[in-house]
């Protein structure tokens, strides 16, 4: 017996032996994404996972991340054929309200304007593989990158799974990271589009919204994609769904576990699926840094695009609107919701602005569930 030859063979089957530099580069990395969950309280349900799962994918020698490994078979069984988003919108669905949003419709419109980052997202993409010839993104690609302007990570997850499952891992970080830094995004161009006298604007009560209204909704919703966009359906219909769960109020049950164990668990599985996108050789690349930036100017352009709209809309109309609103736009839920109102009370701590601002931020989440099943209808 050979004891050098047994010795090499087991200093090569270590980590230190095989650990490339991109994946010691990752590791940092993901390492910070579970600081900012936990430290820093960004997003932790879903970064938390996603880092663990980053960690688990850069992990050599194992391969852990890949088809028939543990990560791998998570990724095929929920992110690759959609399934995984689908469910964290019929939870998402069964926990939201949109009384708001039927006692002041109007605002649905503040939700439409605010995907407007995502279409100019698009053509920067498509513009930026133009212009460099180091970065290379086709039609899905670039659609899948505008997609984060629309601040909902399980629909930037679905699109990107169908159209872009190489730059999953970039666009789902692009995407939650701006999520939880919204109330730092936004404030700043809230306050520079709008003047101390717009933001003190206090809005009229709600009107009490009926029982049936709530359950018809969701049914209306549903018939109005199906004939309209009917790629938008998954989508939108898994939050018609769960939503109907919750108003329905015969299926108590059902509704309890589409809001907690159910959305729980997928949560965890969607995270460790996204988390394997970050292995060193898909994530450290020239379009990764391109996606970051894309993403964050189409944040800013969908936050603008909706307090420029609720400013003509005031124009046009006798029944006053803040233009803070309008910044709720994009489907953050509640976060965008609650730095508006946050906003609001600064300038005027009688304003409180978060119940009319719930109206166009559920309607975001519609806005970007449309849009992608327009884009998905685009790009396929």
């Amino acid at each position: 017996m050979n004891f050098a030859t047994i010795g090499i063979d087991l200093w090569n089957s270590t980590g230190l032996a095989n650990f490339t530099a991109g994946q010691a580069t990752m590791m940092p990395i993901c390492l910070l994404l579970l600081y900012l969950g936990i430290r820093r309280g960004f997003e932790p349900l879903l970064l938390i996972p996603i880092g663990f799962g980053g960690l688990l994918a850069n992990i050599p020698v194992a391969d852990i991340a890949g088809p028939d490994g543990f990560l791998g078979i998570i990724y095929h069984m929920g992110i690759a054929n959609g399934l995984f988003p689908l469910l964290i919108f019929l939870g998402v669905g069964a926990m939201t309200d949109f009384a708001p949003l039927l006692a002041h419709p109007k605002t649905a419109l503040l939700g439409a304007a605010a995907q407007f980052g995502i279409f100019t997202t698009l053509i920067g993409a498509l513009a930026l593989s133009d212009s460099l010839d180091f970065i290379n993104f086709d039609l899905g690609d670039a659609a899948a990158i505008g997609i984060i302007g629309g601040a909902d990570g399980p629909t930037a997850i679905f699109l990107a799974g169908k159209l872009a499952p190489d730059l999953l891992g970039a666009i789902a970080i692009a995407a939650y990271s701006y999520m939880a830094l919204v109330p730092i995004i936004q404030p700043p161009i809230m306050r520079l589009l709008t003047t101390q006298a717009e933001r003190e604007i206090k809005m009229v009560q709600l009107r009490p919204v009926k029982k049936i209204e709530l359950i018809v909704f969701p049914l209306v919703v549903l018939t109005a994609c199906i004939i309209l966009v009917p790629d938008a359906t998954p989508l939108v219909g898994a939050v018609m769904f769960g939503n109907l769960l919750k108003e329905c109020g015969v299926v108590e049950r059902l509704a309890s576990a589409a809001q907690n164990e159910l959305i729980n668990i997928v949560t965890i599985l969607l995270g460790l699926a996204v988390g394997s996108k970050l292995a060193a050789d898909k994530f450290l690349t020239a379009e990764t840094l391109g996606i970051l930036l894309l993403g964050l100017i189409a944040f800013a352009i969908g936050t603008a695009s909706g307090v420029l709209l609720a400013k003509l809309m005031n124009m046009m109309s006798k029944d006053p609107i803040n233009p803070l609103i309008g910044a709720a736009g994009v489907s953050a839920v509640p976060m965008a919701a609650r730095v508006v109102n946050k906003v609001g009370l600064e300038n005027n701590p009688q304003n409180f602005l978060l119940m009319h601002a719930m109206g166009p931020n559920v309607a975001g989440v519609l806005g970007s569930a449309v849009a992608a099943g327009v884009l998905l209808a685009l790009a396929r």
